[in-house]
């Protein structure tokens, strides 16, 4: 099956969120099940300093233009999938961010740039950039390529669309002056359209035009369709319910694997769990904290902001530390909320490991050393810690949302008799909701060894690798195209 894949992130070449993981990684899980998959992205300056060796493949007029555009093409790093760099220098050769400047505005002209982008993944789906090839499915990817069903719905024998909503809250809005600016045919704008509430909405184009819908997880896409995580859009994304699937993420397991993590000193696996012991009392070495394995230690890899559920964390943390707890945490956000952390580290260095900011090998070594991981989010559309978390053995405490609530089987009585538990959910966002988590857990934790080496082992058994993701994927675009 031949898809183009039309993004304006792709890990490792540029990357601001969950976006660029899925497209640095889908298309490569669905190349190794033999679709014929290409990316399309913009020529980033950083993109094309991490891309390797490129050649020019085409150039292309778009209609309007006298000036050519010209297409790059190599391959995604450590693949063989072929990428498509649209390289527009005035537009896309700058410094800064994919979206931004280096001092966090937006750039002035972000309707431009990806209208620009997405009339050119138009030119490639309708094979007229002189490449000699054409898809048989369009996958889109948030509101930067939300154009492209949009102008292809214009066309006659277009390949078949998907578009997914990675995060419903960014949806390209921009003013109506805008919309005649960019030249857009007038049968676009209606409220059936790209027009929401007299403004240009890119998003629209995508979830309007494109013949699927996907998001990056199940019960996110329930929850898009209700007026708390809908954006104004949930009676949109309601009419369209029937074309609309939610297909959980997945992960990269050979980064992500305990048994072969050059990351952390000392591997496990699910039979061998020695090592994540050892990797416990390392830990708590390397942050000062009291080395004792029958201490619960719990784990935060994260941003510091309310969305994550660091205040419900802040509030609990004097109970959790009243009952021996330790906490290992790693991340940055809002400074009310570092100072707060900041403090308590100080004042309980033996209970508190703290580090802010980011950094790749901490993030692995409190995954392979936790016994917990805290993950109480207001809303998370996918999530990805809570799944390395259960690669690595550490029992996740999650919010009962959209991927969290995917992801992680809550230990009862009857999960636990059957061998499905594999973490802790918990349904209100406050305070209380997770204090009942917590209990829980270090309830389990405390009293039931035996219990808790199943749980940990139940959970390393899950598989959320890009493979399963991909068979998925695989399963819906055959149905797009029926």
């Amino acid at each position: 099956m031949k898809v183009l894949f039309v993004t304006s992130e792709a890990h490792p070449l540029i990357k601001t969120g969950g976006l660029a993981d899925v497209c640095g990684s889908l298309p490569i899980a669905l190349k190794r099940q033999r679709q014929d998959v290409r990316v399309v992205l913009p020529a980033y300056p950083q993109v094309v300093a991490k891309a390797g060796a490129l050649k020019l493949l085409a150039e292309v007029t778009l209609p309007d233009s006298s000036q050519p555009v010209r297409i790059l093409a190599g391959q995604l790093p450590e693949s063989k999938v072929p990428l498509y760099l649209v390289d527009t220098p005035e537009l896309f050769d700058r410094d800064g961010g994919p979206y931004g400047d280096q001092h966090g505005e937006d750039w002035h002209d972000n309707a431009e740039r990806f209208a620009h982008f997405s009339q050119v993944a138009v030119e490639i789906a309708m094979d007229r950039a002189g490449l000699n090839w054409q898809p048989e499915l369009v996958h889109c990817h948030d509101w930067q390529s939300g154009l492209v069903p949009a102008l292809l719905s214009l066309e006659e024998n277009r390949p078949k669309t998907l578009f997914t909503i990675h995060n419903l809250s960014y949806q390209g809005l921009f003013d109506h002056l805008t919309f005649a600016r960019l030249g857009l045919a007038d049968s676009l704008w209606h409220m059936h359209g790209l027009e929401f509430h007299g403004m240009l909405s890119m998003i629209k184009g995508g979830l309007i035009y494109a013949d699927w819908l996907t998001t990056v997880s199940p019960t996110y896409a329930r929850e898009i369709q209700t007026g708390e995580y809908g954006y104004g859009l949930e009676g949109l994304l309601s009419h369209r319910a029937d074309r609309l699937i939610g297909i959980l993420n997945g992960i990269d397991d050979e980064i992500w694997n305990p048994n072969r993590d050059a990351l952390i000193e000392h591997p496990f696996n699910a039979h061998k769990l020695k090592g994540k012991a050892a990797n416990k009392a390392a830990l708590q070495q390397q942050f000062g904290l009291t080395v004792d394995a029958d201490r619960p230690l719990f784990g935060l890899v994260g941003r510091l902001v309310e969305q994550k559920g660091i205040d419900l964390v802040i509030e609990n943390l004097p109970w959790l530390l009243a009952r021996g707890a330790q906490l290992a945490l790693l991340g940055s956000g809002e400074s009310r909320f570092e100072s707060v952390l900041l403090d308590f580290a100080k004042d309980y260095p033996d209970q508190i490991g703290l580090e802010i900011g980011y950094n790749e090998q901490l993030a692995h070594r409190i995954e392979a050393s936790a016994d917990l991981f805290l993950m109480p989010s207001r809303f998370e559309p996918c999530g990805l810690n809570q799944l390395y978390s259960l690669r690595y053995g550490t029992v996740p405490v999650v919010r009962s949302t959209g991927g969290l609530a995917d992801s992680v089987i809550h230990a009862d009585a009857e999960s636990m008799a059957d061998g499905s538990a594999t973490g802790f959910r918990f349904e209100h966002a406050d305070i209380g909701g997770l204090r009942w988590a917590l209990g829980e857990a270090l309830n389990l934790f405390n009293s039931d060894p035996k219990g808790w080496q199943q749980l940990v082992r139940n959970g390393m058994r899950q598989d959320f690798s890009w493979k399963s993701s991909a068979h998925h994927y695989i399963e819906l675009y055959h149905k797009a195209l029926s």
